[in-house]
């Protein structure tokens, strides 16, 4: 079925009639080859920007949001071609351009913020030579030019950006970075500002400060803003209309009040019903005579740096930080990126070596078990990682990553119970047997994750803890993620530690949690304490950050705001 077929009438937004919008969009369609024969990937598609506002496209992978909003951008890799209609960017119909001047014109007047702000940036350059190299020819002075490149970082937020120009990218933060590649994009000072997924690789209180910082420019400078993301959450919070997308298909459209309040699509209900609820209440921690498994008790772990070693100093990565793993326990462990939860969840398991402090399983400390119980607890304790993409060797198939734990522990020896084994596993997280004989880079990333699970189920563990297991998916895959972890839990009584720093997830899956910062503990107890009344300000500001689509924007009046904008660009 081609996509022209799939794509129904939907009902657009009613367009204000004052002003115009400064880019307006008609029959935009992406093609694989070129446009004049080219597939099309996603249907005729009609936007509208206006000054003041921001406009959400949200859907998951796939959708044909991004391709959509690189098609505006003129940044379609070489792949991939589009056709339209009409696409009028600040008076000028860029169809009507030579691909030289359109190019010129939207250098002119679209910024554009991308995912990953490590890949965006050049790392030989300095932070301050790549906002200078933004900077529109027509500044004119050396002296004039740097002025506004500090003047940008400023505006951005990079604390004491003066001092801080000869930086290059490594020496800053992803938070940072991403403030760095906002000032790169509205250093033309752009009518349009398009931001794909600018906060995906980010942890949820720094992707909350980037997105205020968007909507601070969007409000002070006028700039229209459209926004991608496949986070309803997010989009819920910081957009005033919404554009669904699904299979390269606008399926709804609406402002959010109304897309929220009545969807009109069962995908649309779908994306909703995918974000994890922190209204929900809270599973009840286990009783506390029950038997811990595994604990660490005043567990330090610091890294010695290049250089700093012969003067006797270390970072300090993990300090003096104590948890107890109760059976059947689900504990989450959160705070923010380098706040020490990987690495300490690393020690629990044996892959780092802890520097202070023990490691106990089943009550011994790690370094007095014999060889014998020190098989037992690597089978036990399993570690469920991050990354689905690298945690599995592309050369192996399904069958052969799942059955080599097996193997290796002496769990099962004949090759029919390991192919049973195997088979099992697959089914019980809800992956047709079938697959066994492909390898990964044929499934998608949901699968992917299922087979990380499952790989790590096949030793049969007490303890399962899991890295960040859901963040880099999208929210209805999320969800059955987690919904998978809820039932193996309860299913098979495993103890949980769940590493996140999204306390949605977290509420989701755990009855107790551990808050970590700068390597130590800054506030633990039952989850539905933590969430009713937190008792320390790092813990009240992380959940003041998750994005929730009941966090609605408070929109003024569109046409009131629009004319206060009018005429009120930045100079």
């Amino acid at each position: 079925m081609s996509i022209d077929t799939l794509l129904a009438p939907v009902a657009d937004t009613p367009a204000p009639d004052d002003p115009a919008p400064v880019l307006r969009v008609r029959g935009l369609s992406v093609t694989r080859g070129p446009a004049t024969a080219g597939h099309r990937i996603t249907a005729p598609t009609d936007l509208d920007l206006y000054p003041g506002r921001t406009l959400g496209i949200v859907g998951e992978s796939g959708s044909g949001k991004t391709v959509t909003a690189s098609a505006i951008a003129d940044l379609l890799p070489g792949a991939l071609d589009f056709i339209a209609d009409e696409i009028v960017l600040a008076g000028t119909d860029l169809a009507a351009l030579d691909r030289r001047r359109r190019r010129a014109w939207i250098r002119q007047h679209v910024g554009v913020v991308f995912q990953n702000p490590i890949t965006a940036l050049n790392p030989r350059l300095t932070i301050g030579a790549q906002v200078y190299e933004a900077l529109p020819a027509a500044l004119r002075g050396r002296k004039t030019r740097w002025a506004r490149v500090v003047e940008l970082l400023d505006l951005v937020g990079i604390p004491s950006a003066a001092s801080r120009l000869d930086a290059y990218p490594h020496e800053f933060s992803g938070g940072l970075n991403q403030r760095v590649v906002i000032a790169i994009a509205i250093a033309r000072d752009p009518a349009v500002l398009i931001a794909d997924e600018p906060t995906t690789a980010l942890d949820v209180s720094v992707q909350a400060k980037v997105l205020d910082l968007v909507d601070d420019l969007e409000r002070e400078l006028g700039i229209a803003v459209l926004l991608v993301s496949h986070d309803i959450g997010v989009i819920a919070e910081r957009s005033d209309d919404i554009v669904v997308m699904r299979g390269g298909v606008v399926v709804e459209r609406a402002t959010t009040a109304r897309l929220l309040d009545h969807p009109a699509e069962d995908y649309t209900r779908e994306l909703l019903a995918a974000a994890p609820d922190i209204t929900r209440p809270a599973d009840t921690p286990v009783p506390d005579d029950t038997p811990v498994v595994l604990e660490a008790r005043a567990v330090r772990r610091e890294f010695r740096r290049p250089g700093l070693v012969r003067r006797g100093r270390a970072h300090v990565a993990v300090d003096s930080v104590s948890l107890t793993i109760r059976r059947g326990e689900s504990i989450g462990l959160v705070g923010e990126s380098g706040s020490g939860k990987t690495t300490l969840a690393r020690t629990l398991v044996g892959l780092d070596d802890a520097t202070g402090g023990e490691v106990l399983f089943d009550g011994t400390p790690v370094r007095h078990l014999s060889p014998g119980e020190r098989r037992v607890w690597r089978r036990d304790v399993q570690y469920v990682f991050q990354d689905p993409y690298g945690a599995l060797d592309p050369r192996m198939t399904v069958h052969d990553l799942i059955a080599e734990p097996i193997e290796i522990s002496g769990t099962d020896t004949e090759r029919a119970a390991i192919d049973e084994t195997v088979s099992a596993l697959l089914r019980e997280v809800e992956l047709d047997p079938t697959l066994a004989e492909r390898r990964p880079g044929t499934l998608s990333g949901g699968q992917r994750q299922r087979v990380v699970i499952a790989r790590a189920l096949a030793t049969n563990p007490r303890v399962l803890v899991a890295d960040e297991p859901v963040s880099a998916l999208d929210l209805t895959v999320q969800a059955a993620v987690i919904d998978l972890l809820r039932r193996l839990q309860a299913g098979r009584g495993l103890s949980l530690l769940l590493i996140s720093h999204d306390l949605a997830v977290v509420k989701a899956l755990c009855s107790r949690i551990v808050v970590l910062r700068h390597g130590t503990v800054v506030e633990s107890g039952s989850t539905e304490d933590l969430f009713t009344n937190p008792q320390h300000v790092y813990t009240r500001e992380l959940l003041a950050a998750v994005p929730r689509p009941s966090h609605r924007r408070d929109t003024p009046d569109p046409t009131n705001h629009r004319k206060a904008l009018r005429g009120e660009r930045h100079p």
